[in-house]
């Protein structure tokens, strides 16, 4: 059993981190594809399916209060050579996230076009959203299962298999957007309903491949009787962590909400540059979001065996790594702009609107590099609430107040949404930088002494 610790401690980050980066890069390369795809079918199918993306991303979010909290109490577990009870945990994220997934996508089947509403969008822009909304709402089911294994695989070491389990989902997925827009070998071209449908069989598929990789890999064997019989214990420490790590990103994703809402009020052409743009957006964090992940398990693992030295030291290194990364691939991005852009829309109008956010992206991620590494660390050290009141009072008093300021009030469009959100990042990170300098692990031990006094 020790050796068994050990091994998971001596873990790299490279051979955590690169199955880690495939995975993201294709699951994100997923929506892309969809968009790229979609666009050239529609610009406004294209940010109907934004905006209602959008509102799935936040239920989403609910599936991960116990993936995050599964990650990091599974890691500290094993860490401390506690493997029996990292096997608890592993089940009782599996049982929490069934009902999550029930619960959510009976919810958004239901209540999609009230959701959407809120949006204030109209038209063809709607009827997209709400077609994509419906028939992915399905699909949070097995979303909800799939991110629960993928959590208990990666706290084990095994991101190499949630890679390939991702990989096949992506060429479901694809095959899929290729038939319902192309129309080839003479189907009928089905559009947004058939992308829908396609993500629908890709996510379920998913989910059958990580239930196998968790009982070959792990020799866990997941039964319906464990979805009623997790312990009370269990739930309490991943809700504890989970739902306050969860906070975080929830706020951030209704602050993106409310920031949609003012992109809409400048225009449909505004709305779809936004959506092109975020996608594009998404290849800058990419390594930043990998190297993060890969970053959390090992200073998880290390504060479970006490080894503190080596959590601080991992995180700086980490720091530098995304932070550099970062900046070069979104300068890259930018000076070539114009063909990107041009690969999603021909629309010179939405074009012209999006070139100059390339380069506001320039600027915002550094701050997004450090706020990432450093938040995700400081959960894996137990610190969690910190982000969460930072990241709620950065988001709302700065990203969505100088959103406004910014983008309406003086003018400046899409590109003063952009710069309100680096704004917002640089702040989260630099307050994240001192916390993590300061060893929140350290305030924990004294707190703990003083309470066994």
């Amino acid at each position: 059993m020790e050796d068994k610790s050990n091994q998971y401690q001596e873990q790299t980050l490279f051979s955590i981190s690169w199955p880690l980066f495939i995975e993201l890069s294709l699951h994100m390369g997923i929506g892309i594809i969809a968009t790229f795809m979609i666009g050239h079918y529609s610009d406004s199918a294209a940010a109907g399916v934004g905006v209602a993306n959008q509102l799935l991303n936040i239920f989403i979010l609910v599936f991960n209060v116990t993936s995050i909290g599964g990650t990091v109490l599974i890691s500290q577990n094993l860490g401390a050579g506690r493997l029996k009870n990292a096997r608890e945990l592993a089940r009782t994220v599996f049982a929490l996230n069934v009902w999550f997934g029930l619960i959510v996508a009976a919810i958004v089947f239901f209540f999609g076009e009230q959701l959407l509403q809120l949006f204030n969008i109209h038209g063809k822009v709607f009827d997209y959203g709400l077609t994509f909304l419906r028939i992915c709402g399905i699909s949070l089911f097995f979303e909800s299962i799939s991110l629960a294994l993928s959590a208990v695989l990666r706290s084990h070491g095994y991101t190499k298999e949630s890679m390939l389990v991702t990989m096949m989902m992506d060429f479901i997925s694809i095959g899929g957007n290729i038939l319902a827009i192309t129309g080839i070998f003479g189907l009928p071209i089905t559009g947004v309903t058939g992308v829908s449908w396609a993500i629908v069989i890709a996510r379920a598929f998913a989910v059958l491949a990580l239930i196998y990789l968790v009982y070959n890999r792990l020799a866990l064997k997941l039964e319906i009787q464990d979805v009623w019989s997790a312990k009370k214990e269990n739930i309490k420490g991943l809700l504890g962590i989970g739902i306050l790590s969860a906070g975080e990103n929830l706020s951030y994703q209704f602050s993106q909400l409310i920031i949609t809402s003012i992109v809409v009020s400048m225009g449909t052409a505004s709305l779809t540059a936004r959506v092109y743009v975020l996608n594009i957006n998404y290849i800058c964090f990419l390594f930043t979001v990998a190297i993060a992940q890969g970053t959390q398990l090992l200073v998880a693992r290390y504060i479970g065996g006490k080894q503190f030295g080596r959590a601080l030291k991992r995180g700086i290194r980490t720091l530098k790594i995304a932070m550099a990364a970062s900046t070069l691939t979104a300068l890259v991005i930018a000076l070539i702009g114009s063909p990107i852009l041009e690969t999603f829309t021909k629309n010179p109008e939405i074009i012209a609107i999006g070139l100059p956010v390339l380069w506001a992206i320039v600027f915002v991620e550094p701050g997004r590099a450090m706020n990432i590494v450093l938040m995700s660390s400081l959960k894996s050290a137990g610190d969690v609430r910190f982000p969460v009141v930072i990241g709620i009072l950065s988001m709302w008093g700065i990203a969505v107040s100088l959103s406004y300021l910014l983008g309406v009030h003086y003018g400046l469009g899409l590109v003063g949404v952009w710069l309100a959100s680096g704004t917002d990042e640089w702040l989260r990170g630099c307050f994240a930088l001192k916390r993590w300098l300061i060893k929140p692990w350290e305030r924990r031990k004294l707190a703990k002494a003083e309470v066994s006094i």
